[in-house]
């Protein structure tokens, strides 16, 4: 979903609006929306919310991950260990289903900061107002509150050609027969077709959705940063069609968890790094 900070780094507040089911099991698109505010200060993490907000940001930032168990299932690798010790604990996130499924259908041959304002733009045409310490914050809309909108109304917020896929695939979510959290208990390329019923979901747009928010870190979406890096590291996992590379590059990262150290290398190399 979609973050706000007025500031970067050091002890910048990052804010968000989730919906906290009452057993806080990171579905996290379902109850009274909550606003969310979180920073790390002296080492430590701390937050204010509108709710009892623990069960929340461990698994909004997936505290309970085991990092050096992580990375100690992590291949022998000169890229992947100069970007675990560049950005040691650094963790992915589990965004609610709904939001992260609209969220990547944005995303598509746009900037992070035009992908963020398009979110920023959807939460306050259309999501909940909610009050907090004296600021207004809108959450996310529901699927149904998003349905309700026209292809209109969503290019009008600046969404292009991405507005029918947003309302087509936000009217499957309302009708009750989908959902892309129904694609969490499946194995792990099945969920990945699952989730491409979904009107402008291919199969990089699904693993960003099962890395991001479903928890399969198995995940790899071979977008065009980790294109380069297999080009550039591993030219031998190229093998001519999403599926099959998919697989060869997820065997070379670790396999179970192929997810984390992609993202790493991800961040490393999109900040310059390389290998020693």
């Amino acid at each position: 979903m979609y973050a706000e900070s007025e500031q970067t780094g050091g002890d910048a507040w990052y804010e968000t609006v989730v919906r906290p089911d009452e057993a806080e099991n990171a579905r996290l698109d379902e109850g009274e929306p909550a606003v969310v505010r979180v920073r790390q200060h002296d080492g430590r993490l701390e937050w204010e919310s509108t709710v009892e907000a623990a069960g929340v940001v461990r698994s909004l930032l997936r505290l309970d991950d085991d990092l050096p168990a992580i990375r100690a299932a992590t291949p022998d690798d000169p890229l992947l260990e100069a970007a675990y010790d560049r950005y040691w604990g650094m963790r992915l996130v589990r965004d609610p289903p709904f939001g992260s499924l609209i969220s990547f259908i944005c995303s598509a041959q746009m900037r992070v900061s035009r992908i963020h304002g398009m979110q920023v733009a959807l939460a306050e045409a259309f999501g909940d107002v909610v009050e907090f310490d004296g600021q207004t914050y809108h959450a996310f809309p529901t699927p149904d509150q998003l349905a309700g909108a026209s292809e209109a109304d969503l290019r009008d917020l600046g969404l292009g050609y991405r507005a029918p896929y947003v309302q087509r695939s936000a009217e499957l979510v309302a009708s009750g027969d989908v959902h892309p959290a129904g694609a969490r208990e499946m194995a792990y390329e099945r969920a990945r077709e699952y989730l491409t019923q979904f009107v402008g979901v291919g199969e990089k747009v699904a693993d960003c959705v099962l890395l991001f928010s479903l928890d399969f870190l198995e995940a790899v979406p071979l977008d065009t940063w980790i294109r380069k890096t297999i080009a550039q590291y591993y030219p031998d996992c190229d093998r001519g069609n999403y599926a099959e590379t998919s697989r060869a590059i997820r065997e070379r990262l670790g396999g179970e968890y192929a997810g984390y150290a992609q993202t790493y290398v991800f961040h490393h190399l999109r900040n310059d790094g390389g290998v020693d």
